[in-house]
């Protein structure tokens, strides 16, 4: 067969095995597909896709739990991790296990799902942070407001975390520092101090989450704000905003004139 023929040829079998999503992903980008048509997609719910019918009706399942979790991406990938590990309990009726059980009767791919979803949220957040990496300085506050709600929207528990910053203003990384309960972090300036220095940070950007999904900063966030930006001042540590992360809401000291 001549090569021009042959080539030809694998370019239409290519095109012809990707399915609607995947056209238009490649097409038009990822950012004008739906949530529901994304999760689809990495579920293998695209009809033309070799292999999709076998498991387009976990996809299908994992589009109702979509819209049990609010249509949150992060719940969902956790509803289905928590479908996968009740897989041998017999679950009370009624319950949420029961529920998970009957929309999801094969829980090897409830867990294979969960895999999937919770890996498509890791890489988003790396590329962000990439991305803030890149900058020369941070000088985008949609991006940084991104990559923190993207970290911290849905955590059940308070996080604190850090963005060690260079003379430049450059992310040099993002850390998880603290962790405490539904509505409280114990947080050692000490801890943030050490770390800055063994990174060589010259500034910094702290941001923790509020699980009930009020953004407004309490007269404790306020405390901590002072006795941080006091205690790191000594050591010639700025911190140049605090972000209180909530659902999908951001609330920033520095904006709001707090710091």
């Amino acid at each position: 067969m001549p090569f021009e023929t042959l080539r030809t040829t694998r370019s239409r079998t290519t095109a012809s095995s990707l399915g609607p999503l995947a056209i238009r992903l490649l097409r038009d980008g990822a950012h004008t597909l739906a949530d529901t048509e994304l999760v689809a997609l990495l579920l293998g719910d695209d009809p033309a896709q070799p292999g999709a019918q076998a498991v387009r009706p976990t996809a299908r399942a994992a589009l109702r739990r979509l819209t049990a979790s609010r249509g949150s991406l992060r719940e969902l990938a956790q509803l289905e991790e928590a479908a996968g590990t009740r897989a041998s309990n017999a679950p009370r009726p009624g319950s949420a296990a029961c529920e998970a059980r009957e929309n999801m009767p094969e829980f090897s791919r409830s867990r294979h799902c969960s895999a999937i979803l919770q890996a498509a949220i890791e890489f988003s957040r790396r590329c962000l942070g990439e991305a803030l990496q890149a900058r020369s300085p941070i000088n985008s506050p949609a991006e940084l407001r991104a990559f923190l709600k993207l970290w911290l929207r849905e955590r059940p528990r308070e996080c604190f975390v850090v963005l060690f910053l260079d003379s430049q203003n450059r992310l040099i990384c993002a850390e998880e520092m603290f962790q405490g309960t539904v509505a409280q972090t114990m947080v050692y300036p000490r801890e943030i101090a050490r770390r800055a220095i063994e990174t060589g940070a010259c500034a910094l950007i702290v941001a923790h989450n509020h699980p009930s999904g009020t953004p407004a900063p309490s007269a404790a966030d306020q405390q901590l704000t002072r006795a941080l930006r006091h205690a790191l001042a000594l050591l010639d540590l700025p911190i140049l905003d605090h972000v209180i992360v909530a659902d999908h809401q951001c609330f920033s000291f520095a904006e709001a004139g707090l710091m």
